[in-house]
């Protein structure tokens, strides 16, 4: 594995990091091949892993938490979320932040996934939705402060609504965000425009997630793919939505080098970039992990190969199924 500095919090983290959405919000999911997984991960190198008290209403934090404690000697990164306080992923546009973020559910949040992770402090609490129309507002910058001072939050993110990587660079201004979490991919390109030279500057930390455009660039999606009632993939990969998405992986097919495998691919356009801290692909099987932390130990992507992929950037703009 791989090292890299996770912006000007210094720490070193894995390049390749564990994103733990599937292991409590996805059908599917068992926690005894979590935990092994999650285990694996460990004994691979991973060290930053990234879940969400809306996951599972704090399970994953749980497993976690779990993990942590079983691996004492291990320096391991704990990074969640906030929910927010409405329970709408985007934030709307016109949203206020007393009904999103008030200072007393910023608190309260905080004190939840410190209990259901069972650790000292919190490494990288993130907001989980966010507007750039907040960034001056005292009440949150109050409470991070805060929170911050009395130990129980190490560094501060926001995790950025889809398809908006600049909807948090006047909140970056502020000087209280030390990583903002991205969906950066062969497709969703747009982070590179503004966000990761602003980040580069202000030595903010960058998360690239989504990797795999919610299972699309694993290549195993078909027309038919449909997931049980109650899965979000359901309402994400609408017609509207999968049958265009299904034309562009084909078609993406077509230049995967010889002995590699999209998925490989994908990691590593992502980790070609100098600006992106961590991946965080999620992993719900040992065997997912395996192949996804080797792509760490994959050499340079070609200048051509790069030029090619360049061309399959994809502009999108948020959707009614996008959230």
């Amino acid at each position: 594995m791989r090292y890299r500095t996770f912006g000007r919090a210094g720490w070193r983290v894995s390049e390749v990091g564990y994103g733990m959405w599937g292991l409590a919000g996805w059908t599917g999911s068992d926690d005894a091949e979590s935990t092994a997984a999650l285990q694996w991960a460990v004994d691979l190198g991973v060290n930053i892993f990234d879940t969400a008290w809306a996951y599972g209403e704090g399970h994953s934090e749980r497993l976690l938490g779990r993990l942590v404690r079983a691996n004492p000697g291990a320096r391991l990164y704990v990074a969640t979320k906030i929910p927010p306080a409405n329970l709408r992923w985007p934030a709307p546009s016109d949203a206020d932040l007393e009904d999103v973020f008030p200072p007393q559910h910023i608190r309260a949040y905080t004190e939840k996934s410190l209990a259901n992770l069972g650790v000292p402090a919190i490494d990288l609490m993130q907001f989980h939705v966010w507007n750039d129309r907040w960034a001056r507002d005292p009440r949150w910058q109050r409470e991070v402060h805060a929170l911050k001072d009395e130990g129980m939050v190490r560094a501060w993110g926001v995790s950025v609504n889809r398809w908006e990587p600049a909807n948090v660079l006047d909140t970056l201004e502020t000087g209280l965000i030390d990583a903002v979490q991205v969906i950066y991919n062969i497709f969703d390109q747009n982070p590179e425009d503004e966000l990761f030279p602003r980040c580069e500057q202000l030595g903010v930390a960058v998360i690239a997630r989504v990797p795999f455009d919610e299972g699309s660039l694993t290549g195993k999606l078909t027309k038919e793919s449909r997931w049980p009632e109650g899965d979000w993939r359901n309402r994400y990969f609408t017609r509207e939505n999968l049958l265009p998405t299904l034309d562009r992986v084909a078609t993406l097919k077509r230049i995967v080098p010889s002995g590699m495998t999209l998925p490989e691919l994908a990691l590593r356009f992502i980790l070609q970039h100098p600006t992106v801290s961590t991946v965080i692909p999620g992993m719900r099987k040992s065997a997912h992990v395996a192949a996804n932390v080797a792509a760490s130990y994959g050499t340079t992507l070609p200048a051509n190969l790069m030029a090619e992929l360049r061309r399959h950037r994809w502009v999108r703009e948020p959707a009614p199924w996008s959230d």
